[in-house]
């Protein structure tokens, strides 16, 4: 009878200790599937890893698209970082210059100020992509002429040509080798570099893939119309230069006048921040700057 109890107590203890390894086991398990599924590796920095996580946030997923499409390597939470000081930077320094009570624009700033950085990097790299395209489009044309199809042709164009065409051509050629349509991932292109002359560069592509229409004579014709329209935007840029200029000046001479007034009198924008007739006088000046300048970047945009 003992000798059965103690065999009975033998197999709880033993049941409980496989259960706590069980347990211990799956624990890990769940560990390590979260961190593959974040990325992480135990060798990596504690900046690397908080990236990652932060990468996954909603404002994460923002940066990563936005820094993709502006062809720049930074990790987003460097962004985020870079952004938020240059917030409390000008947040600090408004609220020192001017008054305390508008260093919250400061903040707003600092958010503008990354906004407008990459939409600008991006800007600047799709007029790269849109001067390029005539050389790809003689490439492809040399490719097919010389009896590739249009996957290997692409392939081959991603192997020739300088970024940052290189990449986006790059990534079509790798969505065609996993099996994508023609037509689906030349639409992601689409989708990334929006510009006019690219839609009509693909549309020439999908419809000779369907059609099996002369492509080379198309290419070609193509990449002369290209480089008209190339030049022509280029004549048109260098006319607008000035105009454009006039816009951000517009800017620079409201808050110049605004520290040049707080430094002849000082205090005159802190008071003016503490009376409604003021903060009237500031909201109206800074909605007529705005207008001014949406207005003069307006007539001077070239349309696609």
């Amino acid at each position: 009878m003992i000798l059965l109890a103690l065999s009975a107590a033998a197999a709880a203890v033993f049941a409980l200790l496989g259960i706590r390894e069980l347990t211990a086991l799956a624990r890990a398990r769940r560990q390590v599937v979260a961190a593959a599924e974040l990325g992480l590796d135990d060798n990596e920095s504690t900046f690397h890893q908080w990236d990652v996580r932060f990468r996954r946030t909603r404002l994460g997923r923002y940066l990563v698209r936005e820094l993709d499409l502006a062809g720049i390597k930074a990790a987003p939470l460097t962004v985020f970082f870079g952004g938020l000081a240059l917030a409390l930077a000008a947040s600090w320094i408004i609220g020192v210059v001017l008054a305390p009570t508008l260093a919250i624009v400061g903040l707003v700033l600092g958010v503008v100020a990354v906004r407008l950085f990459l939409s600008r990097i991006q800007m600047r790299r799709q007029d790269a992509i849109v001067s390029q395209l005539p050389d790809l489009a003689r490439v492809l044309a040399n490719a097919s002429y010389a009896g590739l199809s249009l996957s290997t042709s692409l392939r081959y164009a991603s192997t020739e040509l300088s970024e940052p065409t290189r990449s986006e051509i790059a990534r079509v050629a790798q969505r065609l080798r996993y099996g994508a349509s023609v037509q689906a991932a030349l639409e992601e292109l689409r989708e990334r570099v929006k510009s006019r002359e690219v839609s009509v560069l693909i549309a020439t592509l999908i419809v000779s893939s369907r059609s099996g229409g002369s492509l080379v004579t198309s290419l070609r014709t193509i990449a002369e119309s290209l480089d008209q329209r190339k030049e022509t935007r280029r004549q048109i840029r260098t006319i607008l230069t000035g105009p454009s200029m006039t816009a951000y000046m517009i800017i620079i001479m409201g808050v110049g006048a605004l520290a040049m007034m707080n430094g002849v009198r000082p205090g005159t924008v802190d008071t003016l921040t503490r009376t409604p007739v003021g903060i009237a006088a500031l909201v109206l000046s800074a909605l007529l700057f705005a207008v001014g300048f949406v207005i003069i970047r307006a007539m001077t945009r070239i349309s696609d």
